[in-house]
C-alpha cells in the first residue's frame, strides 16, 4: 500500500495526463446531454475507433478530425423503438430519413419479424414483394441481421421476434389455437431467436392472424423470452372501443410471468375514445407501482398508417390472403362485410374524408395515391365501402392507407409521461428512386426531429435533456442493451451533434418526401455517417443484440 501510494503521482503523470493525447475524432465545446436526463454540461468528447475514450475538459488534447460544436447539443445516438427499415435497408443502407435526424438505432420486427421463416413463407413474401425487390438468401432471424450487416447498413439494427411469424410458421393462417406439439415448436423457435441475440418477442394483436392468439399462448411464449431477460412489447388487442380492456389484457402477461413489457405506439383511436388516456395511464402507473416494469412508446402525430385491412373484420381475413380476396369476390359476402366496414369507419375516423390512401403495389394505381377514400370513391361511382374492397382485390395487396383518428391534446399528453420513449412506426426512406413510387406517412421522415423542435424547443412539453434521455437511455435500459443509449467513457461512440433551434421536420401527409434539417453530425460505432448535415455514404452499423444472445460461432 505505501508503494502504491509513492508511485501514485508517478501513475497519473503516465496515465491521467491527457496534454499529449489524439483521438481519432475530438468533439469540442459541445452542451452535452449524455442521456441521463441531467442538465447538459459544456465539455468535449474524445472517440478512439469505435469508444468513447473521454468526455470532460479535453483542451489540451487533439483529433484526427475535430469538430466545434459551439452552441450545439451533443447527445447520445437516438434509438428509434419501432421501425418498419426491414425491406427499405435492403434496399438503401444509408437510412437516410432516420440518421438525418440522428437515429442511430433501429429496432425491428412489431409482430412480425423477417425471420424465422419456412421455405413456404419466403415463397410467400418473395411473391408479395411491392417496389423493392430482393432475393431471400436467409432463414433465422439472426441470418436476416448477419444479412444486413454484411450488406451495409448506416444504424445499428436490432430486432424483436414476432409472434406472428412463429404462428405463421407452425399453426399457419387459421384461427385456432396451437395443438400441444406445434406449441412445443413455437417456443423453440422463440428460444433460437433469443440465443441468436433478439431482444424479446412481440405482438400486434390487432392483425390477423395474430389476433387468434390467446393471452394464454402469448403467455407461453413470453416464459421463454423472460428465461433470456427478454422484453415483451405488444400492439395491444385494440386501441379504440374496448382500449382499456385491452391493457388489462397486455397487463396479465408481465404480471404471470414478470417479464419486461412496452406496449407499442400507445394511443386512443375515435374521438369518443379521447377520454380514455387518463385511466389508461393510470393502469399502468398502477402495475409499476406494484412492481411490474411496463413502459410505452408512442409517434408524434395525430394520424396513423396502416393496411386497409384493419378496418375489415378478421373472419373475412382468415387463412391467408388468397382466401381474404376470394370473400371478397364473393356478392352475398360483400353484402355483409360492407356494413361492417362503414361502421368502423364511422367509429374510427368519422368519415371516409379522413382516410387518405398512401401505397399501392400496382403502378397503374398509383396515380390514386395521396387522394381520401371518398375521393376515390366518387371518381369510381362506388360506395367507400365498396371502393375499399375493390382496392385490395385490384393491387392485390393490403393497400396502405392513414387514419386520422387521434387527439391532438392527447399526444401532447403522452409526450409528458416519464416512461415514454419513441418510435416512428415507419420505414427509413430517402426522397429519391424507389422510395418515390409511394406516399408514405410524415413519420417516415420527421417523428424525432418533430419532437426536438415542435414540441420541445417550440411548445416547451418537455425539457431536452428528458427527451434526449428518452430516446436514448430509457429505451436502452429498457432493452437491456449493452454500452450504447448514453455517453460515458468506454461506450460505444454513437453520437449525434445537433442544433437545438434548427431542428425541424418539413415532411407533411400532403408532401411526406422530405427530409428533416438541424442534425450536424451523427456518428455510428465511431464513424462520421453525417457530416455538416450531409450522409458521408458509411455504412458502419452492427447488429445490437439482446440480453439473451448466445455466440456459438
Amino acid at each position: 500500500m505505501k508503494l502504491f501510494k509513492a508511485l501514485l503521482p508517478v501513475m497519473l503523470i503516465f496515465f491521467g495526463c491527457n496534454a499529449t493525447d489524439t483521438y481519432d475524432v475530438l468533439i469540442r465545446n459541445g452542451n452535452i446531454a449524455d442521456g441521463s436526463g441531467s442538465p447538459a454540461f459544456r465539455g468535449d468528447i474524445g472517440i478512439m475507433s469505435d469508444t468513447i475514450a473521454a468526455i470532460g475538459d479535453l483542451r489540451k488534447a487533439g483529433g484526427k478530425t475535430e469538430i466545434d460544436a459551439s452552441g450545439m447539443t451533443v447527445a447520445p445516438g437516438f434509438i428509434n423503438m419501432l421501425s418498419w427499415a426491414v425491406e427499405s435497408l435492403i434496399e438503401d443502407g444509408r437510412s437516410m430519413g432516420d440518421i438525418v435526424q440522428g437515429v442511430t438505432l433501429e429496432v425491428l420486427g412489431e409482430g412480425d419479424s423477417w425471420g424465422p421463416w419456412s421455405e413456404s413463407m419466403k415463397k410467400e413474401l418473395k411473391a408479395s414483394q411491392g417496389d423493392i425487390k430482393y432475393d431471400i438468401g436467409w432463414t433465422t432471424l439472426g441470418e436476416y441481421l448477419e444479412y444486413l450487416e454484411k450488406k451495409g447498413v448506416s444504424t445499428n439494427i436490432a430486432s424483436f421476434v414476432g409472434t406472428a411469424t412463429v404462428r405463421i410458421h407452425t399453426v399457419g393462417y387459421d384461427n385456432r389455437p396451437p395443438a400441444a406439439e406445434e406449441m412445443d415448436s413455437m417456443k423453440l423457435l422463440v428460444r433460437q431467436a433469443m440465443e441468436e441475440g433478439a431482444i424479446g418477442v412481440s405482438s400486434a394483436l390487432e392483425y390477423v392472424p395474430a389476433s387468434f392468439a390467446s393471452t394464454e399462448e402469448l403467455t407461453e411464449l413470453c416464459r421463454v423470452a423472460a428465461e433470456y431477460d427478454g422484453l415483451y412489447i405488444s400492439h395491444i388487442r385494440n386501441e379504440d372501443d374496448t382500449f382499456l380492456e385491452a391493457i388489462d389484457d397486455f397487463l396479465k402477461i408481465p404480471a404471470a410471468t414478470g417479464i419486461r413489457s412496452e406496449i407499442y405506439h400507445f394511443k386512443q383511436v375515435g374521438r369518443t375514445n379521447w377520454d380514455k388516456l387518463d385511466p389508461a395511464i393510470a393502469k399502468i402507473d398502477s402495475a409499476r407501482e406494484a412492481g411490474l416494469h411496463v413502459t410505452a412508446d408512442m409517434y408524434n402525430y395525430p394520424a396513423s398508417s396502416t393496411g386497409l385491412g384493419i378496418i375489415m373484420p378478421e373472419w373475412v381475413q382468415e387463412g391467408g390472403f388468397e382466401k381474404w380476396v376470394a370473400r371478397l369476390r364473393d356478392p352475398k359476402i360483400r353484402k355483409v362485410i360492407g356494413p361492417e366496414i362503414m361502421k368502423t369507419i364511422l367509429r374510427k375516423q368519422g368519415t371516409p374524408e379522413k382516410i387518405i390512401v398512401i401505397g399501392f403495389d400496382t403502378d397503374s394505381l398509383k396515380y390514386l395515391q395521396g387522394k381520401t377514400v371518398a375521393e376515390i370513391a366518387a371518381m369510381r361511382g362506388t360506395s367507400p365501402e365498396e371502393t375499399i374492397m375493390d382496392l385490395i382485390i385490384d393491387d392485390g395487396s393490403n393497400v396502405s392507407a392513414v387514419f386520422f383518428s387521434m387527439s391532438e391534446d392527447n399526444l401532447r399528453k403522452e409526450i409528458a409521461i416519464p416512461w415514454m420513449s419513441f418510435g416512428s412506426d415507419g420505414k427509413s426512406m430517402a426522397p429519391e428512386g424507389v422510395f418515390l413510387k409511394s406516399a408514405t406517412h410524415p413519420r417516415t421522415y420527421g417523428n424525432f426531429a418533430r419532437l426536438l423542435g415542435r414540441y420541445v424547443r417550440d411548445e416547451k412539453i418537455i425539457p431536452l435533456e428528458e427527451a434526449v434521455y428518452r430516446l436514448t437511455t430509457l429505451p436502452a435500459t429498457n432493452m437491456k442493451i449493452k454500452k450504447r443509449g448514453a455517453l460515458r467513457e468506454g461506450y460505444y461512440a454513437d453520437v449525434v451533434v445537433f442544433d437545438p433551434a434548427r431542428i425541424q421536420d418539413h415532411s407533411t401527409f400532403e408532401d411526406p418526401h422530405q427530409l428533416s434539417t438541424g442534425m450536424s453530425h451523427v456518428f455510428v460505432n465511431g464513424v462520421q455517417v453525417l457530416r455538416d448535415g450531409v450522409h458521408t455514404g458509411a455504412t458502419p452499423g452492427r447488429v445490437v443484440r439482446g440480453p439473451g444472445y448466445r455466440d456459438k460461432r
